[in-house]
């Protein structure tokens, strides 16, 4: 028979052994934690009158250590555009915020929406811009679609692959 004074200690060793196995196991990761990480590739920006022209992109996602925040660079080049999106999100049970910048343009602005799984759904919104954005990542791929409202611009479409 065990005695009241062993079967407290025991007790408590479980509950300390408990607690130190919940302290080191890993968190929950945040929807961001897959956007972590060097992209490359490109798509295409098509102008209002049907026309397309070809972007190589670039795109930098540093997310922080409980997957949800994340800092974002998007560089992407044509014969006649370049683009230097940088930002960040942050997520709050689902509902996204954020601020983002672009030099080129001399715009910067709000970012808010929703993230489920690998899918970003934005509307952003500038002193010069504002555009509908969906972000779609699984695995090592990645694609991007941005809607400009009231542009020439009608759409850009990007397609990543993580380096």
């Amino acid at each position: 028979m065990i005695s009241r004074t062993a079967a407290t200690f025991a007790a408590l060793g479980l509950a300390v052994v408990l607690l130190l196995a919940a302290h080191d196991a890993p968190a929950i990761a945040g929807p961001f934690t897959v956007m972590d990480g060097d992209w490359s590739g490109g798509g295409k920006l098509t102008h209002a009158n049907g026309t397309n022209e070809r972007l190589r992109c670039r795109a930098n996602y540093s997310v922080g250590r409980d997957g949800d925040t994340v800092n974002l660079t998007i560089r992407c080049a044509s014969d006649s555009y370049k683009i230097d999106l940088s930002g960040y999100m942050a997520n709050n049970n689902g509902a996204i915020s954020g601020k983002w910048t672009e030099p080129n343009y001399n715009s910067a602005g709000d970012l808010t929406g929703r993230v489920s799984g690998g899918q970003i759904n934005a509307h952003a919104v500038g002193n010069t811009f504002s555009a509908r954005l969906s972000i779609t990542t699984g695995g090592n791929s990645q694609s991007v679609t941005i809607r400009p409202e009231a542009t020439e611009i009608r759409q850009v479409s990007l397609s990543f692959r993580k380096r």
